[in-house]
């Protein structure tokens, strides 16, 4: 044992406010992990959410663990250090049951890890009755838990609140009857929300493509994604306050879901109708975080269409605080709300309209024009801000080279305009290529090949280098495309995946994959039809495969997405 990484994180620890600690035994050890760095990890409301929940229970103490850096982790291998937890500096391995806060595909090379340096068996198959159980929610274990199957004992499908309650009082209920570990997977797959990889049998045609996935053991043939329907019950903001986090904010949620149904975007279809915290309760959280002092970070899929942002906004700076967000709908955003950033210090707008063209705008189903672009922007100029950040994706379907030359067009109107009013502010474009996600109508495309993406990345960096005050940024093009498979693959990309784990990393997936036969090509480049198996056709989203298609279909003649009505549950869009 490494008594400088134990002094460490109790040194960290000491920074923090909120944090729990319970006295040893008498409570069922939770590990809440994040495959990321702690910078990265507590800047995740979810993942502070459910670390509150479940120590709020009386018979649970959960306790946190993250990456460590590079060299961190290299000394806890050279000390023969297994991973310890934040809160009493614990061996990974000692707990009963380790959950997984999954957001991002690139994260999966960090679970594995983790797990190794837990002392942990990797594979679920290797664990035996003294080994903890290897949970998974999140963004990604919710759309595709598939890559991650042959690791992860139990995903959590949906928001997590209520069933990860759910999940433990069965947990507990089945120790406590001495049930053996593959009986208490067996129970735990009847819980509305919890997915149990190893009671499904996948079978594959000749062409490699998925064939079927049948249910063994008695497990349910459909998993419905669960989802929290007052979100008042449940405040969501930051938790443990600590300053070593991405932005140094208090986050508090103001609402769910997304009625605005991008076709690229999981949120608008899988939780189509918007459900907003009131705001009485909102000012409860705002009050709370009085104690800090720290800035107020609002999240939600769309902060601007919060009915009463306004008020909202009002509210958080008469209480002396200050005020952030990611990124607003330029089509929603008020005077009040430009104002009250402002007035806390914001000095860049972010916007989104994720393509260049009216045309791609309208593949997309955006419902962003040009107008509402140079609207936020004289609200922002006219309140003082004069940095500008546009979220842009390229490579989405239907895209051509007019499409790409329309983002520079774009890019120099709005900078002439900066300019046309005295402005002397950047204007950042932030580009990435686009990934197509499962639950969505672009699950069907195909992604971009990458040679064309690279290509337009070349033909938008000659504006970068041209035009003063107009930066680009962008992710790396490899890593988008691992992350392309990832998000598409089957539950025989998780052999690739530990494969990849024993040689290193993500850097050694694409040698993987070749060894484990698998063609990336057949992931990334594949136009699904209406009628082919789909890795995570086991899920319910509470939304159908035929409303997906038609919504595809509908994209490629620009037409805008299907409406639905009050209390219609035929097409299963909406939770009624």
């Amino acid at each position: 044992m490494n008594w400088k990484l134990k002094e460490k994180l109790a040194a960290r620890l000491s920074r923090e406010q909120g944090h729990y600690i319970y006295p040893a035994g008498g409570r069922t050890r939770f590990a809440l992990a994040y495959p990321n760095s702690y910078f990265v990890g507590m800047s995740n409301l979810g993942f502070h959410i459910v670390y509150d929940v479940l120590n709020r229970r009386p018979d649970t103490a959960c306790e946190r663990f993250f990456l460590p850096d590079g060299r961190e982790l290299d000394e806890y291998r050279r000390t023969q250090t297994p991973l310890l937890s934040m809160e009493t500096q614990s061996p990974l391995a000692e707990f009963a049951v380790v959950g997984f806060a999954v957001s991002f595909e690139m994260d999966y090379f960090h679970l594995l890890d983790m797990l190794a340096a837990g002392r942990v068996p990797v594979l679920a198959s290797e664990r035996g009755e003294s080994d903890p159980l290897v949970i998974a929610g999140g963004p990604c274990a919710t759309f595709n838990p598939e890559p991650l199957a042959l690791f992860v004992d139990a995903f959590i499908i949906g928001e997590g609140e209520e069933t990860v309650g759910r999940f433990m009082d069965a947990y507990h209920g089945a120790k406590a009857e001495g049930a053996a570990r593959k009986e208490i997977l067996r129970r735990l797959a009847h819980i509305p929300g919890v997915y149990v990889p190893s009671l499904y049998e996948h079978t594959y045609k000749d062409s490699g493509a998925l064939d079927a996935i049948r249910p063994v053991g008695g497990a349910p043939p459909r998993v419905e994604r669960q989802w929290v329907k007052n979100l008042d019950d449940y405040p969501a903001h930051t938790v443990v306050v600590t300053d070593e986090t991405e932005f140094n904010l208090y986050l508090i949620e103001t609402a769910r879901g997304c009625g605005r149904h991008c076709r690229f975007c999981m949120a608008g279809y899988c939780f189509r109708r918007p459900r907003n915290r009131s705001l009485s309760v909102l000012k409860e959280m705002v009050k709370a975080a009085k104690a800090y002092g720290k800035r107020i970070g609002l999240m939600g899929a769309a902060i601007s269409d919060y009915p009463e942002i306004d008020a909202l906004s009002e509210y958080i700076l008469s209480e002396g605080l200050t005020m952030s967000v990611a990124s607003f709908r330029a089509d929603s955003v008020t005077e009040t709300m430009i104002r009250s950033l402002a007035e806390s210090g914001m000095q860049t707008i972010t916007l989104a309209p994720e393509a260049g063209s009216a045309r791609m705008r309208a593949v997309v189903n955006k419902g962003i024009g040009e107008e509402h672009l140079f609207r936020a922007m004289d609200l922002g100029m006219s309140a003082g801000i004069r940095h500008y950040r546009l979220y842009i994706m390229i490579g989405l379907p239907y895209e051509t080279d007019e499409d790409i030359d329309a983002i520079a067009e774009l890019a120099n109107r709005l900078k002439d305009y900066l300019e046309a009013h005295a402005s002397k502010g950047t204007l950042t474009l932030s580009v990435n290529p686009f990934i197509p996600k499962p639950f969505t109508p672009f699950q069907w495309a195909p992604m971009a090949d990458k040679k064309y993406v690279e290509a337009a990345f070349k033909r938008l960096k000659k504006l970068a280098y041209s035009r003063k005050g107009v930066e680009l940024i962008a992710e790396p093009v490899k890593s988008a495309y691992i992350q392309g498979v990832l998000a598409r693959g089957d539950r025989r990309v998780s052999g690739a995946l530990y494969r990849a784990h024993q040689m290193g990393g993500s850097k050694a997936f694409h040698r993987a994959m070749k060894e484990e036969g698998l063609e990336e090509a057949f992931y990334l480049h594949r136009e699904y039809g209406r009628r082919d198996a789909l890795p995570w056709d086991v899920l319910d989203m509470g939304i159908k495969k035929e409303y997906l298609y038609e919504e595809w279909k509908r994209a490629g003649r620009l037409e805008a997405t299907i409406p639905c009505f009050d209390g219609c549950r035929r097409c299963g869009v909406c939770e009624g």
